[in-house]
């Protein structure tokens, strides 16, 4: 099997300036995992390494550059998922902690559960050795003028949501073992102790080696209402390509619940796709040495791999 990796960093309405920056944060992601999987190693180390690039990078809404609650503090989610055995970990509400993904890990491989939440997902990090770092070292300030805004009366927070940078990734390897990792700050000015639809199976991230992985961004609830990465593997389960169940389950959540996001997917056979009912998707996918991205509908850029910044 030919390894494939394909890595998102949101969906939703990016500001002009930021174009650049969200496309070099994602097209250095993928080649991270690209470069795991080309020398041998496995799909979740791919992933999960993908995510740490964005996390580190503070224009993404993931790790240090999350956005703020309604108290001004950082709470995260992740999920992790390996296809081979439909092991999962998840965590919730986690503060202080630089890589949420790196603990959701630990979460799979570590305990018998799937989710750890807040003070729970704390104790457990510090008994694995995590280090702790001052909550403030999270936020930048881009996040903080973002918060001071919604907190204005008649402000709409979920209108400054979509495109704030949720990452992803998916990947196979040269096995022909499937696996997803998502991570976000969640929503902005969100109630304290909320819980998107990252952290949430099936509806984040979802991964099975009999037919394919998803990572998913967008408005969460919505996305957790159509259990959107689940629905996607159940096209393709029926037969759609990866584009055709991409589109399928984004149109759906539109139609029902009036959702909006975007997706990335691979297949059991290597095909892939990054779709979204946005205006806008931050994306990019390595495949046979090749290097592709993009960022509006339509856009799919190719450059080898050789040609590509490391």
């Amino acid at each position: 099997m030919k390894p494939v990796i394909v890595v998102h960093g949101g969906a939703g309405s990016i500001m002009k300036e930021y174009e650049e920056g969200y496309c070099s944060g994602v097209k250095r992601a993928a080649l991270q995992g690209y470069k795991i999987l080309a020398e041998g190693g496995d799909a979740v180390s791919a992933v999960e390494e993908a995510v740490v690039v964005l996390e580190d990078d503070p224009l993404f809404n993931a790790g240090h550059g999350s956005v703020l609650n309604e108290e001004g503090e950082v709470e995260m989610d992740a999920i992790i998922m390996d296809g081979k055995d439909l092991t999962s970990g998840a965590v919730s509400a986690v503060r202080c902690i630089a890589n949420p993904i790196k603990l959701a890990r630990l979460v799979m491989e570590k305990t018998d559960h799937m989710l750890l939440t807040c003070k729970g997902a704390s104790l457990f990090a510090k008994a694995q050795g995590v280090p702790e770092i001052f909550g403030e070292q999270l936020i930048t300030e881009r996040s903080k003028e973002r918060w001071r805004k919604n907190l204005n009366p008649g402000s709409n927070p979920v209108a400054y949501q979509l495109g704030l940078g949720t990452v992803g990734a998916v990947a196979i390897d040269s096995q022909g073992n499937v696996a997803c990792a998502t991570s976000t700050g969640g929503m902005t000015n969100k109630m304290v102790g909320r819980v998107g639809d990252t952290a949430c199976i099936g509806s984040g991230g979802y991964a099975n080696n009999s037919v394919g992985a998803v990572s998913t961004t967008g408005h969460g609830e919505s996305i957790m209402k159509v259990t959107l990465a689940s629905l996607i593997l159940y096209y393709m389960e029926q037969g759609m390509s990866t584009e055709e169940a991409a589109e399928a389950g984004l149109n759906y959540m539109k139609t029902r619940v009036d959702g909006s996001g975007g997706v990335i997917v691979v297949n059991s056979t290597g095909d892939w796709t990054a779709k979204f009912s946005t205006k806008q998707m931050s994306w990019a996918a390595v495949k046979d040495d090749q290097l592709h991205y993009g960022i509006y509908t339509g856009e799919n850029k190719i450059v080898p791999i050789a040609a590509s910044p490391q």
